[in-house]
């Protein structure tokens, strides 16, 4: 992905803040617990949390907290 500054292509590549396989916590909703990414595409991640389920996030809109992966993910 090429990124611009003042309309100007910068020929920076920045990589995607997450991958799948990382694991996440959301710290607007505690109670979701860890979870684990499945995909990232732009801002748009969706995770494997283990108390809430398959959710997508809008990373512009909810900044993900990335964590170790926890002991009870097995």
């Amino acid at each position: 992905m090429l990124h611009a500054i003042n309309g100007k292509p910068t020929g920076m590549t920045m990589l995607a803040p997450y991958a799948p396989g990382d694991w996440v916590e959301n710290p607007l909703e505690p109670d979701w617990g860890p979870g684990q990414v499945q995909s990232a595409i732009g801002a748009r991640v969706t995770v494997n949390f283990l108390h809430a389920g398959k959710r997508l996030i809008n990373t512009d809109q909810v900044p993900l907290v990335t964590i170790d992966e926890p002991d009870d993910a097995a």
